[in-house]
């Protein structure tokens, strides 16, 4: 079990800290400015249609909430800079495939199979069981942040290796340099299953931001408005990446869907949707100790307490909405998977969700799911330590404010 001594002063191998002074370097080419990034955008794509121009509030308190932060360094201004950066690139890339292939509005897409639990409740395990077998369609990362190819890109021959996927490994590479026990908490892999909330960011409307940086100033925007509007801008570019490389039906997965039930069913109507559960208390603690020890790549010193308090906070806000919401999706389309009853019959909750989703599971399915479970047995990277005292809260406190929610689901 390994412990994470250094939340709140990290230290870095010199490996990592020569790669924080190079991102530091480039700072001052890389200013946290919404017109800035905007021209660079345009200029790296030839591009100057980034779709309909309501994100741009969006984009205007999310750049003005990361000016908020406390300790923000310059490799972490670099490190934001490029995030954003992507996303206005992928608004334009979208908009201009658009334009050229106005079909692909006509693409009607299956209702997908969705998972919508927290992290550390088995989600990431189950959207990679399910994706072992082609029966869905799903988005490996690099796929996920930058799911359409540059104008000088495209159309390159199939054998010929896709530029994203390089860049994918980079990046990668920095990040498993710099926090080497990430893997520990959240394996990241060029081509692992990935979730479609960083899609959702292309729209500069989700929770994936928080987790990124500590932004209470958007969660209060965001929390404020209705995400249809986002969820439908996912729809479309669901439909532009089938158009590009093909699927039939999606595997979708996020926790932000727990606080959006309503909003998932009115834009994805059939969808079925496989709810995951487990004591919230481990889950929270881990989860916090994820976002603490992710905060090093943006600020010096890292206020672990305060970050650990705003996260107990908002969970509580998502297992509340889950609790209020959660019939919206009846039994004939969804399912509740507790934690241990998953990993006591892995194939068993692959063919349920397979049953329900009335998709075929014989043994073509059933191997490629075997073989997977072969291949990724849990813990097999080894395990980060958590405890109540590291963030300065109790467990009687955490279960208190997570009471309702286990009433619900786990008793």
């Amino acid at each position: 079990m390994t412990v994470l001594d250094d939340l709140a002063q990290p230290r870095f191998s010199e490996a990592a800290q020569q790669i924080r002074d190079m991102m530091g370097a480039l700072a001052p080419e890389c200013p946290l400015d919404a017109e800035a990034l905007h021209a660079r955008a345009s200029a790296d794509t030839g591009l100057d249609d980034f779709g309909p121009a309501g994100y741009r509030e969006r984009l205007d308190v999310v750049v003005a909430a990361l000016h908020d932060i406390d300790g923000l360094h310059a490799a972490g201004v670099v490190n934001f800079y490029g995030q954003l950066l992507q996303l206005l690139k992928n608004r334009l890339l979208l908009a201009d495939l658009l334009r050229r292939h106005p079909e692909i509005d006509g693409i009607e897409l299956q209702p997908p199979v969705v998972i919508a639990g927290l992290p550390r409740t088995g989600t990431t395990h189950l959207h990679n069981l399910l994706a072992a077998a082609p029966t869905f369609r799903t988005m490996p990362y690099w796929e996920s942040v930058e799911p359409f190819p540059l104008p000088s890109e495209a159309g390159r021959s199939p054998v010929e290796p896709d530029p994203r996927r390089t860049r994918m490994d980079v990046a990668v590479a920095v990040i498993n340099t710099v926090m080497p026990l990430f893997p520990l908490m959240h394996e990241m892999t060029t081509d692992h299953v990935h979730e479609e909330i960083q899609l959702l960011a292309n729209d500069f409307s989700t929770m994936l931001l928080e987790t990124l940086a500590h932004v209470p100033r958007w969660r209060d925007y965001y929390l404020a408005h209705d995400q249809t509007p986002h969820y439908e801008y996912l729809a479309t570019q669901l439909k532009a990446m089938q158009f590009l490389r093909g699927g039939r039906r999606w595997l979708l997965k996020s926790p932000q869907h727990l606080e959006q039930v309503p909003v998932l069913d009115r834009v994805f109507p059939g969808s079925i949707v496989v709810f995951t559960h487990r004591d919230p208390v481990p889950v929270a603690l881990s989860m916090m100790a994820m976002i603490t020890y992710s905060a090093r790549m943006h600020r010096w010193p890292v206020p672990v307490a305060e970050i650990a308090a705003y996260w107990m906070d908002r969970l509580e806000q998502m297992l509340t909405a889950l609790v209020r919401d959660r019939d919206t999706i009846g039994p004939q389309r969804s399912l509740d998977i507790r934690f241990d009853d998953f990993m006591a019959g892995e194939l068993a909750v692959a063919k349920q969700v397979y049953e329900l989703a009335g998709e075929p599971f014989g043994e073509a399915e059933r191997a490629a799911i075997t073989g997977y479970l072969d291949g990724h047995r849990r813990g097999r990277l080894g395990n980060v330590e958590t405890s109540c005292e590291m963030f300065g809260l109790t467990a009687e406190d955490l279960r208190a404010r997570f009471a309702p929610y286990v009433e619900r689901f786990l008793t």
